[in-house]
């Protein structure tokens, strides 16, 4: 019998398989882990925006949690789209109940079309009550604005944010650095500030495509996947980069908008 980390994702489903859970599994599957799946909400979507959005019902969020932690021994979880307050509610009080090692948020707030997918009246209780359960915390610049609520334009703002960012729960945050407009055009360069005060920076080309759809997803889901095997954030991080590079550069054919990663590449 073969002994496989089991980790678990929160998030809702993507109709055309590119971003949300569907990323999220197919992620896991790629670094070899088991993974559950608790579905917050169905989304009508495709690669040029999401169209319909239906929430599932918060008793029955609880009641995925409850079937998926009496059988599995679950190592790490990730949350994406959670929607809306009482979403977040339910999610954070399951968690804290369940008190599995590591806990990965991805503050999903805008579909990559500009769909909103987390209410103005979630944002505090993800601040309030989601946050201090964050092992790592995955914002990209714009969910990282809003929390912050100013402007990060500049690499120097970055690491002052990401440590913001820190100051409101999450042991760790990997902030994600791919719509910053500067100089370094030709890069994208993420920070990652750790639970020890310290930082680092993870810097690769710049791939031009618009076949990014559900790449915070992926990287959340391997941070995870890699949690759960053992691995600490500083030591993986390197590793998660480079797949991610390759995950965007290998493109695939799918869709005519933002189109969806390339999750069979290796690494």
């Amino acid at each position: 019998m073969i002994d496989v980390p089991q980790v678990m994702t929160v998030a809702g489903i993507d109709a055309s398989g590119g971003a949300g859970a569907n990323a999220d599994l197919k992620t896991f599957h790629n670094q070899g882990v088991y993974a559950a799946s608790i579905i917050t909400g169905l989304t009508a979507q495709n690669t040029l925006g999401v169209q319909a959005v239906l929430p599932t019902p918060a008793d029955f969020v609880t009641a995925q949690f409850d079937s998926v932690l009496a059988d599995l021994s679950i190592q790490a979880v990730k949350t994406g789209a959670l929607f809306d307050a009482e979403r977040v509610q339910t999610v954070a009080d399951n968690l804290a109940q369940a008190q599995i090692p590591f806990v990965v948020v991805d503050p999903v707030m805008v579909a990559k079309g500009g769909a909103p997918l987390l209410t103005d009246d979630a944002v505090a209780v993800l601040v309030a009550e989601l946050l201090p359960l964050a092992t790592v915390m995955t914002p990209n610049l714009a969910e990282a604005s809003a929390l912050l609520d100013r402007p990060i334009t500049s690499e120097t703002a970055m690491v002052a944010a990401a440590n913001d960012l820190r100051a409101l729960g999450p042991a760790n945050v990997v902030l994600k650095g791919g719509h910053l407009a500067d100089s370094r055009s030709d890069e994208v360069a993420d920070y990652v500030a750790l639970a020890d005060g310290t930082g680092f920076w993870l810097r690769a080309p710049r791939v031009a495509t618009n076949r990014t759809h559900g790449t915070g997803d992926t990287l959340s889901a391997y941070i995870t996947a890699h949690l759960a095997k053992g691995e600490t954030l500083a030591a993986l991080m390197p590793d998660a980069k480079r797949f991610m590079t390759a995950a965007i550069s290998e493109t695939i054919a799918v869709g005519h908008g933002h189109g969806p990663l390339n999750h069979w590449v290796t690494g």
